[in-house]
């Protein structure tokens, strides 16, 4: 059976990469089918408070598997594709624990799409990021038209969407689309790190302050607000919410057990 999605765990630190690089990790069926599998593991994995997703070989991701897609026989097919792709993104994107997207060379696409659905981008300088599918006559499918927007200008998401032209690791660095750059060949060490502060933090508020961003985009600032509030004040009842306090007070870092 071929390998295309490898993962181990450094610290509390799940790394999952991407391993196609003869194909330069393009996103089909089989990498979907594992991603899943992944993530449905590791979401129970007590070892594991974050994940980091990286390409192996000279990129990143080219995007979607173009040979797969040329074989669907209609929009149906295609529309299943787009749909697999667009579920699995979204179980990254609601995963409990957060995740970070190590990008090197280039992420196009659905490789963008994916990266997208990361909680926090890290790029090497020089990389490339876009959503090309407009130079081949259709649109990104895989929630890129709508994730896009919000995370940088819909202005600027608008040229990037409609004209397929990439930008550079450094223009998404100041638009707030990349959290960090990384210098040549450190691209990985750097994401791990900033994924080792993120699993540092308590498991529970981790997953809540997720939930309380992404769910709060879609309500008022009162609605919002509320959701807040009920959310911090069950956090207070938590065993980690005391360590936390105790480790404050007593000048040390705290040892969260996400209980």
């Amino acid at each position: 059976m071929t390998v295309v999605l490898r993962s181990e765990i450094h610290d509390r630190v799940a790394l999952l990469t991407l391993d196609r690089p003869d194909k330069l990790n393009a996103i089909g069926t089989a990498t979907l089918d594992a991603l899943e599998s992944e993530l449905a593991r590791l979401r129970d994995d007590d070892r594991v408070r974050a994940l980091v997703i990286a390409g192996a070989g000279r990129a990143f991701s080219a995007g979607a598997d173009l040979t797969e897609i040329e074989r669907c026989a209609g929009p149906r097919d295609f529309r299943a594709f787009v749909s697999r792709m667009t579920g699995v993104f979204g179980l990254l994107q609601t995963f409990p624990k957060p995740s970070v997207a190590a990008v090197h060379g280039f992420a196009f696409g659905g490789g963008l799409e994916l990266c997208l659905a990361c909680d926090l981008r890290v790029a090497e300088r020089g990389a490339r990021l876009g959503v090309p599918e407009m130079k081949l006559g259709v649109l990104p499918g895989a929630a890129g038209t709508q994730r896009l927007p919000r995370l940088i200008a819909p202005g600027v998401a608008r040229q990037m969407i409609l004209t397929g032209e990439p930008i550079s690791a450094e223009r998404a660095y100041a638009l707030g689309l990349v959290n960090e750059l990384a210098d040549t060949g450190r691209t990985l060490e750097t994401a791990l790190a900033l994924a080792g502060q993120l699993a540092a933090g308590a498991p529970h508020a981790l997953a809540a302050g997720k939930e309380l961003i992404d769910r709060g985009l879609d309500l008022d600032l009162d609605a919002g607000i509320a959701f807040e509030r009920e959310t911090v004040s069950v956090l207070f009842a938590t065993w980690d919410r005391d360590e936390g306090h105790r480790a404050f007070r007593e000048r040390r870092p705290p040892q969260f057990r996400g209980e």
